[in-house]
Formats: structure tokens, C-alpha cells, sequence
């Protein structure tokens, strides 16, 4: 064996969607913050994302979540999330796994009944509060990033015709979409259907949509569409959709803090309150509605969730200088569209 690169990952699942921990192999990546780091990557140098997120070294629905040392010093961590389609400044499943795998692994000492891990991410500080018992991380708490609902609008489609929704930030910006426009409904038989649906939506949306963060510039752009359906008991549905074309097993922890900013704009929530939000496979996120914020012009809501993670392997990945894939492939087959 001859190796040119070696990376060590901690291989975790939150509530059935994967989050892989870099752990080792990755030093840092340059820039003086966390919003410029994820700019060098998106725009400077792509090739870890590429190498990482594709076969065979990867399967579609695998996140790989780097943890560099934090900008600012009240951070113990950093946290840049690499999916298939680009970096990200944030994401609540993949934050969950991160705390897990630092604490679990021993990164951080973990103190029983709870650690409190703060996360620095392009989109601001996290606050995670890790509920500990007998060395397990029984649960995850994230302070989320601010969120607002930036407009409410539509698009007009050839497929399913006039589509209304929510544009939203909760970590990243999202396209909130009722379910039954589409003629389908949130459930594991329709996830290849409705991530093709979601991913064609979230390109005809984003031609029509040019959004910035007011207070983070490097924050933009539309990144994904989220369906969304009530159930009887009051909960909410969530399947968001990303790139190339697949369905988050998560109920999606910035989709969730999403969700939270539409039904307090709304006025169906105040603060105090709290939610279940559900996933395509069943998987429940709990979110309290713990206060208000004002981001740039928006009127937002500051929004607690709770997840649980498992970590089910620990990965060593390689490359050999003479591999024929160094940039990695995607088909159709297993990749959609």
C-alpha cells in the first residue's frame, strides 16, 4: 500500500442521515474566518470536497463534516460541511454528529449530565449542549443561527404549475414547499420521486432568486428545497431535497430552524414554544422557539433543536498516487439526474 494522503474519519449517523467527522489527515484551510474558509473552498480550491464526495470513495448520501480550529477564541471548534453539490455554511444533522464524534472520541472531555460545545460555522457561533450518560452522548442541543423568512413567492412551473413558497434562512436558505403541490406526499416510496422534484424545483426557483445574507456575504444563494406537510398529531413532515438528487433521512436541523421562522412570522408559535419535526423515515427532531432576533431588515426567531446521533464506524481513506479516479465520478444510476 502507497499512499499519498491519508484522511481518518468518524463515521456517524443522526437519525439516519450520514455525517462523516474528519478527524485527521486535514490541517486547516486558509482563511482568517469561517465564512472565508467556506469561500476558499467554493471558490478557490474544491479539490478535498471533490475528492471526498464522490465514488468510491463516497456514496450520494454521504455529508463529510471538517472540523478545523475555530476563528474566534469563545469556539472550540471550527465546522465546514462538504456535500456532493458544494460546502456549506451549516447544517443541524451534521453539527449533531460532530459534538458526538468529538465527545464520544475523547477530543473533548466530555462531563456528565451535559458538555457544552461551541461550534464555530460561517453562519455565526453554535452553541451545542450535549446531554451525556455512561460515556454516550444521549442527545444534542444546537443554539441555531438566527433565521428569518426572507420572502413568500412563486414560481411558475410546466410540470406542476404555479408552486408557491417560503424563502427562508436557518443556517443556509431554503425554498419551504407544501408537499401536495406536487401531487405527492412525504413518505419512503416517493423519496427518489420528490428529490428529483425538489432539485428541478430548487434550479427553476433559484433563477428567479438572488439572496445574500444580510450580515454574511459569503452566505448565499439558494441551497435546497424542503417539503413540508402537517400531520395529525401536530407535527411537521419535512423531506429536504439535495443535490444530485436524493432525500435527507434526518427531519433537518436547518430546515427545522427554517420552519420555526415561518410559523412564528406566521404568528402560530411564540416564544416558549415547541415542535416535532419528522423525517421521510420517521426520525423526530424536538424545536423550542427560545426567543426573537433581528437579522439585517428581517424580523426573525432565535430557535432550539434537539437531535440524537450514533456513530457506527471509524474510516481511514486513502489515495494512491496512481488511481485512475483522483477526482472521484458520479453516475446516474445510483446519482439521479
Amino acid at each position: 500500500m502507497r499512499w499519498k494522503r491519508t484522511l481518518q474519519t468518524v463515521d456517524v449517523h443522526c437519525a439516519g442521515e450520514i455525517g462523516r467527522v474528519i478527524t485527521g489527515g486535514v490541517l486547516d484551510i486558509p482563511g482568517g474566518t469561517m465564512a472565508a474558509k467556506l469561500a476558499h473552498i467554493n471558490e478557490v480550491d474544491d479539490s478535498l470536497r471533490r475528492w471526498l464526495c464522490s465514488e468510491p470513495r463516497a456514496a450520494a448520501n454521504h455529508s463529510f463534516v471538517l472540523i478545523p480550529p475555530a476563528c474566534r477564541p469563545e469556539a472550540d471548534f471550527g465546522m465546514i460541511v462538504l456535500q456532493t453539490d458544494q460546502a456549506h455554511a451549516m447544517s443541524g444533522s451534521n453539527s449533531m454528529c460532530a459534538v458526538t464524534a468529538i465527545l464520544e472520541t475523547g477530543m473533548m472531555e466530555m462531563v456528565e449530565p451535559e458538555t457544552t460545545v461551541t461550534l464555530d460555522t460561517a453562519a455565526g457561533l453554535v452553541k451545542a449542549i450535549a446531554t451525556c450518560k455512561d460515556g454516550k452522548v444521549t442527545g444534542v442541543s444546537l443554539d441555531m443561527p438566527p433565521s428569518f423568512v426572507a420572502a413568500s413567492s412563486a414560481v411558475e412551473t410546466a410540470e406542476w404549475g404555479r408552486v408557491t413558497y417560503d424563502l427562508c434562512y436557518g443556517g443556509v436558505f431554503y425554498a419551504l414547499v407544501d408537499v401536495d403541490q406536487v401531487g405527492l406526499k412525504i413518505a419512503p416510496e416517493n423519496a427518489r420521486a420528490l428529490a428529483g422534484i425538489g432539485v428541478a424545483l430548487r434550479d427553476q426557483i433559484a433563477e428567479q432568486t438572488d439572496i445574500t445574507h444580510p450580515d454574511i456575504p459569503e452566505v448565499h444563494g439558494l441551497a435546497y428545497v424542503m417539503f413540508r406537510s402537517r400531520e395529525t398529531d401536530g407535527a411537521m413532515r419535512h423531506c429536504t431535497t439535495l443535490k444530485p438528487a436524493r432525500a435527507d433521512r434526518s427531519p433537518c436541523g436547518t430546515g427545522t430552524n427554517s420552519t420555526m421562522a415561518v410559523l412564528h412570522a406566521k404568528g402560530e408559535i411564540e416564544p416558549g414554544d415547541e415542535i416535532t419535526t419528522r423525517s421521510i423515515i420517521g426520525g423526530e427532531f424536538r424545536a423550542e422557539l427560545t426567543g426573537e432576533a433581528q437579522i439585517g431588515p428581517y424580523q426573525g426567531s432565535r430557535v432550539r433543536v434537539t437531535g440524537q446521533c450514533w456513530i457506527h464506524g471509524i474510516t481511514q481513506i486513502g489515495m494512491d498516487p496512481s488511481d485512475p479516479f483522483p477526482n472521484g465520478f458520479t453516475l446516474s444510476d445510483t446519482w439521479g439526474g
